[in-house]
Parts: structure tokens; C-alpha cells; sequence
């Protein structure tokens, strides 16, 4: 395969903009003159990657909130249509964010490109319809999850399990040792609180978070709590309702894996934030607070029990008969190893429940730890930013043409043309090759 490959990123969300400019770094480890453009986040920026625009700006959910984005979208859409017409790369790699990438998919398959799929949109869990979109758009699925491979091989997609790119990250991400030692304070519990990536779940969420925390602190006087923020204005937004809530509560940006290394429970949001919960074995309480509207329409669109993907690769079963949200008074409440709320209502109680429960029983702590570690053995190894690099390298390499040019020998006929090369000298034809 030629080095002067091009490949065409798009990513939206933060987690997405991470795995993608892992993906640069370890393509551009095995293709070191490839270049790499398109739309993703400052993460992708840094690795390398030629940004047409910053989607990450534009991390949104549910309908209501990407329809007031539409106009963008739509714009971002029609330039990498362009983009495709006058200078189409040689693949494009798309990275969750399934809303506007299909519309990317739609338009490199029009233009003839071979679109990858890096870490797909959960479409067996909410929206399996989609998987029509994934059969005519997409020409490879590298599946996250051990489950999906089969999923949608059964549906007609070319899918290729290469295990969840988060596991690589959690393992290479950089920690500030003095900072976690200077913050570590043994006779003091300590509960961090991770509210998201997005503006609209840290509005959504941590103010119930916060309710939560206060309603543990009465029962443990000598808790700590502690906020790990995505980005400084969510630090600043926090520290404000902090502040409303009357709190003692410290913030810190970019000290995530830090304060998961030392917390002895989280509460968290839901997201893939859970596999790094996974993989530091903390046991942790999901909650993620919506409106009464969303709750309805995610019950009609919802086909798995749980929302956290811990618990989906715990589970017994993926698709049981019963479907109904997490209950901890239910027969199979222990199923689930992270707690999870999904409500349109306040469970801060409920939430409190589980982790003054764990703070204050040591042997149920540890069994949870053990099953966590378990499961992380299983599902949590390295290795899938690598091979997804291997597999994308080595399917471009299979379209690369196998015989050097020129294609044809003297006196052969040009196919679409009346006409026949001239005859030239072997000797000279030799030394005129490439």
C-alpha cells in the first residue's frame, strides 16, 4: 500500500475524539505518511488530525436538543460531501455518534469510499431498525463489545470483534502521582461524583448527585466528596451548584482517573465513563435523570434491561422477557453490578441506599469488588486500538492494485478505447517501470 493514504475521521462525542486520535497515532505508527482529516475534537487535533471542524461543540441528545442543531449539522454534511467529490480519501472511519454519521456514511458510499465503523452506535440495545443503515452504508463494523460481532452478523453486516478501545486508554492515560497521594486521606471515606462529559447531563444530573452525596454525608460525618469535571466550565458550573447546595464538596478538572484510584464508591452518570469504573474496580451507583417525555419515549424504544454497559456484559442474558428498569427489590436485582436509575423522578434516596451500604458493610464492599474484577479480567483486555489499526491498514492494502504499472503490455488493446499501445523496445519498457 502506497503511503500517500488519506483517511477521513468523524467523531462527536469526547470519548469518540480519545479513540479516534488513539486510532491516528497507532495507524499512522504502520502508514507513517498517511494523512488523516475530517471532523473531531482537540484529542484528534493533537494526534495529527487535520480538523475541518470541532463536532465534539456539538455533543447533544435526545431529539428535541439535535433538532435546534440541525441547520449545523446539515452544513458540516454537504462539506464533507464536497470534501468526498474533489478530494476523496482513501476510507472513512466513523466513531459512535450515529445520528449525524450516517448522514457521513450515506455520502462516502455515493462516492465510492469504504466507510470503517469504529466502536458502533448501540443499535441492538435502542434502535435496532438502524442496522439496515449499517448493512448498506457501512462496509466494516469493528464491534466493542463480544456480543455485537454476532448480533449483526446474523442481520447481514460485515462485523469484526476487536474488544473496546477504553481498555487501551485506561492503561496508557498518564497519572499524577503526587496529586493522588497529596488528596489521599485514609481515615476519610471518600465518594467522587463523575457527572458526565456533556453540559446537559451535569444540568440534568448533579444537582440529584449532590442530594444524594448529602444524604450519605448525614450518616458518615467524615466523607469526602469530591467532583471530577470534564472540561473547566463544567468545573465552574458544578462548583456553582456546589455552592447552592451548601456542600463541602471539592472540584477538580482532568484528575478522573486520580480521584476513581482513590474514591472507595462513585456516583456517576451513565456512559463508557462505567468501563473505567470497571476496570478500577469501584463500585459505583449509575444514575441518569430525564424528562417525563424521554422516559416514555425510551421505553418504546429500549430493547435491552439495562442502560450501563457494565451490566450488559454482566448479564445473563441480553434481551430478557422482562424489561423493566433496574428495581433492587427484584429477584435479580444482583444481577446488575452497578445500581442503575433511569428516571424521570428524584432517587436520591434510593441511590444514598446502595452506598451507605457499601461504606458501611467492608465484606459487601470487597465481594462486589471481586465480581468486578472478575468481570474485567474477561471483557477488559487491551489490544483494540491495535488491532482495529492492523484491520483498517490491511484492508486498504487489499484494494491497492497488485500489478505495477503500466497495466499493459505492448500491443495489448486499452479496454474503452479503439486503439492499441505502441510497441516499444522490452529493454526499454523494463527500465522505464516504476
Amino acid at each position: 500500500m502506497s503511503n500517500r493514504v488519506t483517511i477521513f475521521f468523524s467523531a462527536g462525542e469526547p470519548s469518540g475524539d480519545l479513540h479516534a486520535a488513539n486510532l491516528v497515532r497507532a495507524i499512522r505508527g504502520r502508514v507513517p505518511e498517511a494523512q488523516f482529516v475530517g471532523y473531531g475534537g482537540p484529542r484528534m487535533a493533537a494526534a495529527g488530525c487535520q480538523l475541518h471542524a470541532d463536532l465534539t461543540s456539538l455533543a447533544v441528545m435526545w431529539f428535541a436538543r439535535a433538532l435546534l442543531n440541525l441547520h449545523r449539522f446539515w452544513d458540516l454534511a454537504s462539506r464533507a460531501d464536497r470534501y468526498f467529490a474533489h478530494h476523496p480519501p482513501d476510507a472513512v472511519v466513523l466513531v459512535d455518534y450515529p445520528g449525524f454519521n450516517w448522514w457521513i456514511a450515506r455520502r462516502a458510499k455515493a462516492h465510492g469510499i469504504p466507510v470503517f465503523y469504529y466502536s458502533p452506535p448501540q443499535i441492538w440495545a435502542w434502535a435496532s431498525w438502524r442496522v439496515r443503515k449499517m448493512r448498506r452504508f457501512v462496509d466494516h463494523v469493528l464491534c466493542s463489545l463480544p456480543f455485537e460481532e454476532s448480533w449483526l452478523r446474523e442481520r447481514g453486516c460485515h462485523a469484526t470483534y476487536i474488544g473496546h478501545p477504553f481498555f487501551d486508554d485506561v492503561r496508557e492515560r498518564p497519572i499524577d502521582c503526587e496529586f493522588r497521594e497529596r488528596y489521599r486521606q485514609p481515615d476519610r471515606p471518600l465518594l467522587v461524583i463523575l457527572p458526565g462529559s456533556r453540559n446537559q447531563e451535569i444540568e440534568l444530573n448533579l444537582a440529584g448527585f449532590l442530594r444524594t452525596a448529602a444524604i450519605v454525608l448525614s450518616r458518615f460525618p467524615t466523607l469526602k466528596i469530591a467532583i471530577a469535571a470534564f472540561r473547566p466550565r463544567q468545573a465552574e458550573r458544578a462548583r456553582q451548584m456546589v455552592a447552592a447546595s451548601g456542600l463541602d464538596v471539592d472540584v477538580f478538572v482532568n484528575k478522573t482517573p486520580e480521584l476513581m484510584q482513590l474514591a472507595d464508591c462513585c456516583l456517576a452518570t451513565s456512559g463508557s465513563v462505567s468501563l473505567e469504573l470497571l476496570y478500577y474496580g469501584k463500585p459505583t451507583v449509575i444514575g441518569y435523570r430525564i424528562s417525563p417525555l424521554a422516559y416514555k419515549v425510551q421505553e418504546q424504544f429500549r430493547h435491552v434491561k439495562y442502560i450501563t454497559l457494565v451490566n450488559l456484559l454482566a448479564a445473563k442474558e441480553l434481551y430478557p422477557a422482562d424489561l423493566s428498569p433496574y428495581d433492587s427489590t427484584s429477584t435479580d436485582a444482583d444481577e446488575a453490578l452497578f445500581p442503575e436509575y433511569l428516571r424521570s423522578s428524584d432517587c436520591a434516596q434510593q441511590m444514598a441506599g446502595h452506598l451507605m451500604a457499601w461504606l458501611g458493610d467492608p465484606e459487601q464492599h470487597g465481594k462486589l469488588v471481586a465480581r468486578l474484577g472478575e468481570l474485567c479480567d474477561r471483557v477488559g483486555q487491551p489490544g483494540a486500538t491495535r488491532r482495529a489499526a492492523e484491520y483498517i491498514v490491511g484492508k486498504l492494502r487489499e484494494r491497492q492494485p497488485s500489478v505495477p504499472r503500466p497495466h499493459f503490455l505492448p500491443g495489448m488493446v486499452v479496454p474503452g478505447t479503439h486503439y492499441a499501445l505502441p510497441e516499444r523496445p522490452m529493454a526499454e519498457l523494463a527500465t522505464s517501470r516504476d
